[in-house]
């Protein structure tokens, strides 16, 4: 239990990943939720420095809200755990096992969770041939939706190639699924209600995904009971293989079978406004404040203190 009289929490925030506009704004608003709860909280925006700003500020609890790489893959909490400070969300494994879109889709092989067919081409590899179009191209670290397009023909693929490759040197291309969107929030191995994403885009991107009016979300989403439940258990099948805590969000496209296509599982989701995991939190009474509070209470440090050396 984080006791607030003793507690110095640190909401470390914006980074120096391409989500750092991001991680910006959802610490904004844990920062204002948990000092709304009377918490002793400093503002760390995360660079070189961190292990200075952590000792200067006396922080004894790491809330994260960053995104993305440097902050969501695992350094960060790597860091914290050497500096034996207590943090909340998954620990080193889980994060980065879960960045890595590559890594989580082999992780999952033979949980039987629906996956699309892939295939992971790096630089220098020769142009991708047979390949069915329309094709998705990811780079396996890109989250809020960047480092991703929709290649309809050889020329767009080319493009979409190169475009990943500002992002890593390997991508993931991957077979399209037609559907819908929707995503699961698990809260410490419990399943959310699903959320539906109805982008005005022709799917969910960076603009879709964090500008106010781009999309319309819908919880509890009106999609039949049998594919809410399959996508909860999927989620929560990918939280617990992987071995997530905190908060993690899943996404899935629906196919007009009604299988959920799982894409993805994110252990820092978006905290602001027009977040997902936020709003599904409230549609089974918790408030914004609730869940910051409950994912505080959560902070730990997953490595155990050893006995110093004789």
């Amino acid at each position: 239990m984080v006791d607030k009289n003793t507690a110095k929490i640190g909401v470390l925030l914006g980074g120096i990943s391409p989500e750092r506009p991001v991680s910006l704004q959802s610490g904004a608003y844990v920062s204002k939720a948990l000092r709304s709860r009377g918490w002793n909280v400093v503002d760390i925006d995360v660079g070189r420095d961190l292990p200075a700003q952590l000792v200067a500020n006396g922080v004894t609890h790491a809330w994260l809200a960053l995104h993305g790489p440097l902050g969501e893959d695992g350094c960060v909490q790597g860091l914290l755990e050497v500096m034996r400070i207590p943090y909340t969300g998954s620990g080193v494994r889980g994060s980065a096992i879960a960045m890595d879109k590559i890594a989580t889709k082999r992780m999952l092989a033979g949980t039987g969770i629906p996956m699309a067919k892939d295939h992971v081409w790096r630089r220098g590899d020769e142009f991708p041939e047979g390949v069915t179009y329309p094709v998705m191209v990811k780079t396996p670290e890109g989250g809020s939706t960047l480092g991703i397009r929709k290649c309809h023909d050889a020329a767009e693929l080319e493009a979409g190639l190169l475009y990943c490759l500002d992002f890593a040197g390997d991508v993931l291309l991957e077979q399209f699924v037609d559907g819908y969107e929707i995503t699961v929030a698990v809260l410490e191995g419990t399943p959310l209600p699903v959320v539906k994403i109805e982008p005005l885009n022709e799917f969910f991107d960076f603009e879709a995904k964090y500008d106010k009016g781009k999309t319309r979300y819908i919880v509890p989403a009106p999609i039949p009971a049998a594919v809410a439940e399959a996508a909860q258990r999927y989620a929560k099948l990918a939280y617990d293989t992987i071995g997530l805590a905190g908060v993690a969000r899943a996404d899935f496209i629906v196919d007009a079978q009604g299988i959920p296509w799982f894409l993805e599982i994110n252990t820092l989701p978006g905290m602001t406004g027009t977040s997902l995991s936020p709003m599904a939190a409230k549609e089974v009474g918790m408030s914004f404040e609730d869940l910051v509070e409950r994912l505080l209470q959560g902070a730990k440090c997953w490595v155990p203190d050893f006995p110093k050396p004789a």
